[in-house]
């Protein structure tokens, strides 16, 4: 499947959001980049010839009017995200709320707007940028289900549309060196494995955009972690245990 056309990449302002409107804009997508920071995403939009759509997704406000340009869009990214790490008991009600409202609510509600035009044209693709994550993470509950309910929502979809000429994919990285971890609550100090450029998920997201490809992991070598957890979940949990963590 070809990229062409208008895309919408949410969370465009830094980050992985950030690095692919840099891609789509190479490859000559019209490009609409929508994040809640205005300056980094006039920054974004400056040197991508996109158009800049201030929005936040955790408020109604920001969900119509992001709705508003999903409705028309050949190609929906939905990139933007939230972390959050410690102990549950400790983690906010709030916190939760806004985490399950960006990574969760919005993508559906994006994609439940971008469908009915996608299918009258009988083109179109949807991104989920989902996180290694899914596959449960200690420390990082809330987070990790996030992750694993939007790659099921994936899933249920890709079986929705298909048929249709719409393609589906979920891509499924590693920790990624973006402000994300800024805000999360803990900085990433692991030495392994150590963090991706956003450039690196960016270009990985386009090739699987290119092949139509369902699902990718990015180091493809995570692939392994979800075929453990698969294949022997008491050996998964181990291993998680002694690597895993926030």
């Amino acid at each position: 499947m070809m990229i062409d056309g208008t895309a919408l990449v949410t969370g465009g302002s830094s980050g992985i959001g950030a690095a692919v409107a840099d891609g789509l804009a190479a490859a000559g997508c019209r490009l609409v980049v929508l994040g809640r920071d205005r300056d980094r995403l006039d920054a974004v939009a400056g040197r991508t010839g996109a158009r800049a759509v201030v929005a936040d997704l955790c408020t109604a406000d920001g969900l119509v009017r992001a709705a508003q340009v999903a409705a028309d869009v050949d190609l929906l990214v939905n990139s933007a995200g939230l972390g959050w790490a410690g102990d549950l008991a400790a983690m906010a009600e709030p916190d939760i709320d806004a985490l399950v409202a960006l990574n969760l609510t919005a993508p559906m509600r994006l994609t439940r707007a971008a469908l009915p035009g996608m299918r009258a044209r009988g083109r179109g693709q949807l991104v989920y940028v989902s996180s290694i994550a899914a596959v449960g993470v200690s420390g990082e509950s809330v987070y990790a289900a996030t992750k694993a309910g939007l790659r099921a929502f994936a899933d249920s979809v890709r079986l929705e549309v298909a048929g249709e000429g719409i393609g589906v994919t979920t891509v499924l990285p590693g920790a990624v060196r973006t402000p994300f971890f800024d805000h999360r609550g803990l900085p990433y100090d692991r030495r392994f494995p150590r963090q991706l450029d956003p450039a690196d998920v960016a270009s990985a997201l386009l090739e699987a955009l290119e092949r139509n490809d369902p699902e990718v992991f990015v180091p493809r070598w995570l692939t392994v972690a979800a075929r453990v957890r698969g294949a022997a979940p008491a050996l998964f949990h181990h291993l998680s245990h002694r690597f895993g963590g926030a």
